[in-house]
């Protein structure tokens, strides 16, 4: 599997049940700072920025715990999907922890 990112949410309400939420990101434009993707755009022709595009489109998968289980995914394989719920569930406490660490007030403020 290529570099993936997890993002982690705070812990959140949701019908009455504590959840965290977690999304997974792949395939994201890191290998060029936006002037450098900026410059490279304006000497494409429209054709070829669409190819550009289609080769970096971004992969995600969303998460919860405590389920554990993936409820939403694009371009991620079924294997890579069960995975991904392996290493959310078998990682579930350090997760949490950083869930819970998580001052989306603070942040919000601050950001």
């Amino acid at each position: 599997m290529d570099l993936v990112k997890m993002l982690v949410s705070c812990v959140v309400e949701k019908e009455g049940r504590k959840i965290v939420r977690i999304s997974f990101l792949r395939g994201m434009e890191e290998e060029h700072s936006m002037e450098e993707k900026h410059s490279m755009e304006e000497k494409h022709s429209m054709e070829e920025k669409h190819s550009m595009e289609e080769k970096h489109s971004m992969d995600y998968a969303e998460g919860i715990l405590p389920d554990g289980i993936i409820v939403k995914s694009e371009g991620f394989s079924e294997e890579e999907v069960r995975k991904l719920e392996a290493y959310i569930r078998a990682n579930r406490q350090e997760i949490l922890k950083q869930a819970k660490e998580i001052n989306p007030l603070r942040n919000w403020m601050n950001g």
